[in-house]
């Protein structure tokens, strides 16, 4: 992946309806140029998906929360990793530290939450749970294609 590619990759994170004209136009490529290394970023697996990012409050979940789980064992089980197929379960995260995965949820209120968690409650391996409440969102968007070459230097690492 060179720096085209990933100036593709960020015109197309804004914006995955344009036309590969436009794209080109802000990338310096021709159109068909553009078709190309998409076609070639999407076989490689860099574009997983083309898709709607969809408004919480506008579909009727205007609660965001993120549900630390903590399991016995590993608790990558497969009656934890079928979270995934309810609609209010957006993300499944294994994590390290205190806690064994964290989930980002959306519902519709409070008593839809403690309802969420009591399923949680139930699953087999699930010992306890700790669970943050968004006021407001800041930022909230996809992988981004572009790299900060200074990070490694801003810590010291360099």
């Amino acid at each position: 992946m060179d720096d085209l590619d990933r100036k593709i990759l960020g015109e197309l994170s804004q914006d995955a309806t344009q036309p590969y004209a436009a794209i080109g136009q802000a990338v310096g490529l021709s159109p068909p140029a553009v078709h190309e290394r998409v076609k070639r970023l999407r076989a490689s697996g860099a574009i997983k998906a083309t898709v709607a990012q969809l408004d919480g409050p506008a579909l009727g979940k205007p609660l965001l929360a993120f549900i630390h789980v903590d399991t016995v064992g590993w608790g990558k089980t497969a009656a934890l990793m079928a979270l995934e197929n309810w609609p209010e379960v957006e993300e499944i995260h294994s994590a390290t530290g205190d806690t064994c995965l964290i989930l980002k949820v959306r519902v519709a209120s409070p008593l839809a939450l403690e309802g969420l968690l009591s399923q949680i409650y139930d699953t087999q391996g699930v010992r306890g749970t700790r669970t943050y409440l968004t006021l407001s969102t800041h930022l909230e968007r996809a992988v981004q294609a572009e790299v900060s070459t200074d990070l490694e230097t801003m810590a010291g690492i360099k």
